[in-house]
């Protein structure tokens, strides 16, 4: 990796010290490259980064009453999500003295990781969702449903893994969604 690339990951650690999410940023890295093999220096940021608005937003801030009440696929809540993030890391990158081209292109796709568009934008995405899969469901059923309910938990289930574009991915994220699922189900 390259010494930019490790100074953003050291700004994520920082920024998520005591917080919950750096084994899925990492493991987003690392099915970006199973997912492209010759992902570019700024797709691998954008994947350690990608989420990295939810390391400043606050409990009990706007953005978290529209969770409760809306769930967690809310369009505005995911638009304020990507382009938070996409401003928070092109500030440190500016201030990195990072390529102003690396730059345009890792906000581009922080700015797109949900929804997706573009063919690196949706491999972004589909990383995101298997990584979600591989390494959040536990924290989601354990954290989660106590405090949004069952059925707004199976609803950000379904929707990261109906989010998926390629067939690949679909395949390698299908059965961490299937044990997910059945162990909601379990929960009274």
């Amino acid at each position: 990796m390259s010494e930019l690339y490790d100074k953003v990951e050291r700004f994520v650690e920082v920024s998520y010290s005591g917080k919950f999410g750096m084994v899925h940023f990492k493991r987003t890295v690392y099915w970006v490259k199973q997912l492209k093999p010759d992902a570019d220096e700024a797709m691998l940021i954008a994947a350690i980064a990608h989420d990295i608005e939810r390391a400043f937003r606050e409990e009990g801030s706007k953005q978290m009453q529209r969770i409760k009440s809306s769930g967690m696929k809310d369009e505005d809540f995911l638009k304020y999500h990507q382009e938070k993030g996409a401003e928070i890391i092109e500030e440190f990158l500016i201030k990195n003295n990072a390529n102003l081209k690396l730059v345009e292109r890792v906000k581009t796709l922080i700015s797109k990781h949900e929804v997706g568009g573009s063919d690196d934008e949706n491999i972004l995405k589909d990383a995101d969702s298997i990584s979600f899969f591989e390494n959040n469901v536990d924290h989601f059923l354990t954290e989660y449903v106590s405090k949004l309910g069952k059925e707004k938990i199976k609803e950000k289930f379904d929707w990261m893994f109906n989010r998926i574009t390629s067939n690949n991915a679909k395949k390698i994220a299908k059965p961490w969604y299937n044990n997910g699922i059945n162990n909601l189900n379990k929960l009274h």
